[in-house]
């Protein structure tokens, strides 16, 4: 037995009007037509849905039945008609980002907040991962778009650049700073560093300008969010390197100075599969991410 919408619609607006002619007018039928669609509906039934004479049109209990049933039917459709419709237009659907250390401290936030509030029909799901564990998952499609460092060379993978990551040092706020030492001036204290089985770059990196100033750091501690090491270096454990962009979560107690190098600690964008079948939903949010960073800039 197959049902067809349309029997299904005619038969909800005419248990609604009661009446033939008004229910055939705003179904733009003849009442012939829509007579030969009530018959047909009910011979798929095997029994009458309506009791019919010259002056009244009523249900059967069949058809009382069958009315609730009938409209919810319907209702479906129509809901999943209008969910895939919003889905190929990169409305509504599943995205799964990926994530890195250095998108953590502000871009990250804002731009989920903003994509949510334009697309609130779009799950976002989150995953904390380093740059290449990204880059693999977006080649076997197992993520739909990553915030990760550049550069991004598979030909299978589409990247756009955001913005570029400097390091500043941060120090408890009335800890002496000699601007012509710069981080030479902390040689002898404590440093708290990323841990390396969180982010081996950043942890690597770190240590390497660390040597090039002259000095081989003393790690007192390492932690795994740039938050904690910000609230470690207010407690006076240490000192750290942090991203620039760590001056945005405003901890109180810590001051951060500028070192004068002009080398990027990495540059960060965000990449996605050529080939993937969310590109509309993808487009969307990197004009979302986009935006972000150019409000930041400002």
């Amino acid at each position: 037995m197959n049902l067809e919408f349309s029997e299904l619609h005619a038969f909800v607006v005419l248990a609604n009007e009661l009446h033939f002619r008004k229910a055939s007018e705003r179904l733009f039928l003849s009442q012939p037509a829509l007579s030969k669609k009530i018959q047909r509906l009910e011979e798929k039934l095997r029994g009458a849905l309506f009791v019919r004479s010259r002056r009244r049109v009523a249900l059967t209990d069949a058809g009382k039945s069958f009315l609730p049933k009938a409209a919810k039917l319907l209702q479906d459709a129509e809901d999943a008609l209008r969910e895939t419709q919003a889905a190929v237009e990169g409305r509504a659907g599943t995205l799964r980002i990926g994530f890195g250390i250095a998108s953590l401290p502000e871009i990250l936030p804002r731009s989920i907040l903003r994509f949510r509030k334009l697309y609130p029909d779009v799950e976002l799901q989150m995953r904390e991962m380093p740059s290449p564990s990204q880059v693999s998952s977006l080649i076997e499609n197992n993520l739909d778009a990553g915030i990760l460092r550049m550069p991004v060379t598979n030909r299978k993978l589409i990247s756009v650049p955001l913005f570029s990551e400097y390091l500043v040092l941060a120090t408890p706020a009335d800890l002496p700073y000699r601007a012509k030492e710069r981080i030479k001036g902390f040689r002898n204290s404590g440093f708290i560093f990323v841990s390396p089985s969180f982010s081996k770059t950043f942890h690597d990196r770190v240590l390497s300008l660390c040597l090039r100033a002259g000095f081989t750091p003393r790690v007192v501690q390492e932690a795994n969010e740039i938050l904690t090491i910000l609230h470690l270096v207010r407690a006076r454990v240490g000192v750290s390197l942090v991203p620039r962009s760590a001056l945005r979560l405003k901890v109180p107690g810590v001051r951060f100075h500028e070192l004068g190098w002009k080398e990027p600690l990495w540059r960060i964008g965000i990449a996605w599969n050529r080939n993937s079948e969310k590109l509309p939903l993808i487009s969307r949010l990197v004009k979302v991410v986009q935006a972000v960073v150019g409000d930041q800039a400002v």
